[in-house]
């Protein structure tokens, strides 16, 4: 079985720049993670998240008590970073993003797309939601297929700021669905980044919701 996670060899043979699931050619200085489907508990449902060098950067955990309708995002110290919850009482896949374990002020909104055509690229819209009777500000575009790991982080300028692609070992053996890459610009922050890959999930996922059981999504 190939190893799941990058070594140093294989990120010294990675080119200076390459192409985007869209075609565009994406700068050197993104950080590029390895995503695994999987928990490091025995038998648990989450992610295991490896930068390029082969360390631990996040995961997510399962547990069979506490809240059923939020994931946690935290650092090595165990501080809360970003709390994800659906909205209660709304249509579809709607979710809220907050700084911390903040219950109120969300910082993000992140709606599932409702296309009517199947070739639609849309998958998600994230807002930030405004004062009381305003309409919400368009901050990110989600485009591509989940299913298929090629997805596409657009900010409102279209400026492309991350993105999920299919990965291979360094021997060029393809690691299926539950193993890929996530590749993420400067100009955004990486814990939001995955925040996004767990919603992903969460909408168009084959698995499953990760909330079947309480979450925790770590950062170490």
């Amino acid at each position: 079985m190939p190893k799941v996670h990058p070594n140093a060899a294989a990120a010294a043979e990675s080119p200076a720049a390459e192409a985007s699931c869209d075609g565009r050619a994406r700068a050197a200085e993104a950080t590029a993670l390895t995503v695994w489907r999987k928990s490091l508990l025995f038998n648990g449902n989450g992610f295991t998240v490896f930068d390029s060098k082969g360390n631990l950067v996040f995961r997510v955990d399962n547990y069979s008590s506490g809240s059923r309708d939020e994931i946690v995002l935290m650092d090595a110290a165990g501080k809360p970073l970003l709390t994800i919850r659906k909205k209660k009482l709304s249509l579809g896949d709607h979710w809220l993003v907050y700084d911390g374990e903040e219950a109120v002020n969300p910082r993000f909104a992140v709606k599932k797309h409702k296309g009517l055509l199947h070739s639609t690229k849309a998958l998600a819209r994230v807002t930030a939601p405004c004062a009381s009777g305003s309409k919400s500000r368009l901050v990110y575009d989600v485009e591509g297929s989940y299913s298929r790991r090629c997805c596409v982080v657009y900010d409102d300028r279209r400026r492309q700021l991350a993105e999920i692609k299919k990965k291979e070992s360094a021997q060029g053996i393809a690691l299926g669905l539950d193993v890929f890459r996530l590749i993420v610009e400067p100009e955004l922050d990486a814990a939001f980044a995955m925040a996004m890959v767990i919603l992903l999930e969460q909408m168009f996922g084959s698995r499953g919701s990760l909330l079947g059981e309480a979450c925790v999504f770590m950062r170490l």
